[in-house]
């Protein structure tokens, strides 16, 4: 049986990236900052073994090594960074910034997955499939940006992306990869109603991207439909 750690699993992508995996057969760590809260996760749990509950708040790196700590044992196949925030708001754009906000959107968003990576690491070395999974967004790509706006978020998922093609390069020697997948434009409480896509397409199509995903692709920035993206 194939492990997944998946975090921000409460809602959204993350809850059906658990629903998924747990009907392909996979076992399921997931984590959120309030589980006896997440009504859905709790109700899936109660229908599946193979789908553990855990309790963290990436933004709390002392959290993040003691899960790690608790999970020593734990042969992890795919670590899937999916939490992350939007902290940009209309009334503090350029020139009434909310600085804090920024520098918590790049400590959520860019440092932690490579936190994840780095505290899970002997895990994913055990795993079979050896594969860190990082959930960014076009919006981080550079090339793609001709409409402004969004600084926090954009900058934020430019520097998970950075960040992401490095671990790419000095992990390789390792035999891990990593995939930076852009989910697309979806129907979450993050993306709105407007959205194009739902949320069982968009996770169906990652995990098509992750389960043929290759050491020789390492680093690559795709679309959920597969299609590389421009950096």
């Amino acid at each position: 049986m194939q492990t997944v750690l998946i975090t921000g699993a409460n809602r959204g992508l993350g809850l059906e990236f658990c629903r998924q995996y747990l009907q392909s057969g996979w076992r399921v760590i997931a984590t959120c900052r309030q589980p006896a809260a997440a009504k859905a996760l709790n109700d899936l749990a109660r229908h599946h073994r193979d789908l553990q509950v855990y309790n963290l708040d990436v933004a709390d790196f002392s959290q993040i090594d003691a899960l790690s700590g608790s999970l020593a044992e734990l042969d992890l196949d795919v670590l899937l960074n999916n939490a992350g925030v939007y902290s940009d708001v209309s009334e503090n754009g350029f020139g009434r910034l909310d600085y804090p906000a920024w520098s918590e959107a790049f400590w959520v968003n860019s440092m932690a997955p490579v936190k994840l990576a780095e505290a899970f690491l002997p895990q994913i070395k055990r795993g079979r499939k050896k594969l860190i999974v990082s959930v960014s967004s076009l919006m981080g790509s550079i090339t793609d940006n001709t409409s402004g706006g969004s600084l926090q978020y954009r900058s934020s998922k430019a520097g998970l992306n950075a960040a992401m093609k490095s671990l790419a390069i000095d992990l390789r020697r390792q035999d891990i990869a990593v995939l930076i997948l852009h989910p697309g434009w979806v129907r979450t409480d993050m993306g709105g109603k407007n959205a194009l896509i739902d949320v069982d397409e968009s996770v169906a199509g990652m995990r098509r991207c992750i389960d043929e995903f290759t050491l020789a692709q390492s680093g690559s920035f795709l679309k959920y439909d597969g299609t590389p993206l421009p950096w």
